[in-house]
């Protein structure tokens, strides 16, 4: 399947099937809007590689310990949408399923843990989990 940004998604995707594909979706696969697509659309290839720049940029400058972020890949939301515990017991998912996101996963030196990295237009976020995602915590969560 093609896509708008010129990004194979496709072939490392295993619900190829359920999304409907990027250009024949128009930029919607799964329904959802891919950050990818948006920015492609707005200001074509030149547009979406600033974005991924300016985005590195954003979480290098967080400051965070062992997190040095040199690319981001295109992200299914129902991969990377973890269910964190916040401090009054309630449980809480922050991205959306249908939606793709630029983001990462980073191991975190001297530790069996991962930092996920994961934005759009709109947000950035920062969580550390462990194998498989277990256990998330979100280190950042903000506005852009």
């Amino acid at each position: 399947m093609l896509s708008i940004c010129g990004v194979e998604c496709c072939g490392a995707c295993n619900r190829k099937n359920d999304c409907g594909g990027c250009a024949e979706t128009e930029g919607r696969p799964f329904g959802g809007t891919c950050v990818a697509a948006e920015c492609v659309k707005r200001g074509g290839l030149e547009e979406f590689n600033k974005m991924k720049e300016t985005l590195i940029a954003e979480f290098n400058a967080l400051g965070i310990q062992g997190l040095q972020v040199n690319d981001l890949n295109l992200l299914n939301g129902f991969y990377v949408n973890l269910e964190y515990t916040l401090t009054n017991g309630q449980s809480v998912k922050l991205l959306e399923d249908d939606r793709v996101y630029l983001g990462n996963q980073i191991e975190i030196p001297g530790s069996d843990r991962c930092y996920g990295i994961v934005a759009d237009d709109h947000y950035l976020l920062v969580c550390e989990y462990g194998c498989n995602g277990t256990e998330p915590q979100i280190i950042v969560y903000k506005k852009r």
